[in-house]
C-alpha cells in the first residue's frame, strides 16, 4: 500500500512477470563466467522482447554477466531466460573453463625448470 505523497514503484513486478514468477529452471545455474552464443534458429517473433534481444545481442560469444549487463537485468533474471532459450534451441552455453588443478602446475612448473636448466 501507499500512502499520501508516495509512488508506486513496478521495478519488481516487471521481472516477475519476465520470468513468470520463476527464479531457477530446472537446469543447473549457469555460472557469471558461462559463454552463450545464438544457435543460429530464428527465434519465433511470439517470443517477450527480453528473449528476442538475448538472442539479438549473443550472435557473438558473450558471458552471462555481459549479457545481463547489455539488457540492464539482474543476472538471476537472466539466467532464468537463457535457460528457457538453450532448451529452446535458440542459444548454446559453452562451460567455463575449470581452474588448473594443482598437479598440473606442477608439471609445468618441472617443464619449464628442465627447460632452463637446458639454456
Amino acid at each position: 500500500m501507499t500512502g499520501p505523497g508516495e509512488e508506486r514503484t513496478t521495478d519488481a513486478v516487471r521481472p516477475y512477470v519476465i520470468t513468470g514468477g520463476r527464479v531457477g529452471s530446472a537446469r543447473e545455474e549457469l555460472p557469471l563466467e558461462t559463454l552463450v552464443r545464438a544457435s543460429g534458429s530464428a527465434p519465433d517473433p511470439s517470443l517477450q522482447p527480453e528473449y528476442r534481444r538475448i538472442v539479438e545481442r549473443c550472435q557473438g560469444l558473450l558471458s552471462v554477466a555481459e549479457v545481463a549487463a547489455h539488457l540492464g537485468q539482474s543476472p538471476a533474471v537472466v539466467r532464468v531466460l537463457l535457460a528457457d532459450l538453450i532448451d529452446w534451441g535458440h542459444i548454446r552455453a559453452r562451460p567455463p573453463v575449470p581452474v588448473a588443478e594443482r598437479a598440473d602446475m606442477d608439471v609445468l612448473r618441472k617443464v619449464l625448470d628442465g627447460l632452463e636448466a637446458k639454456l
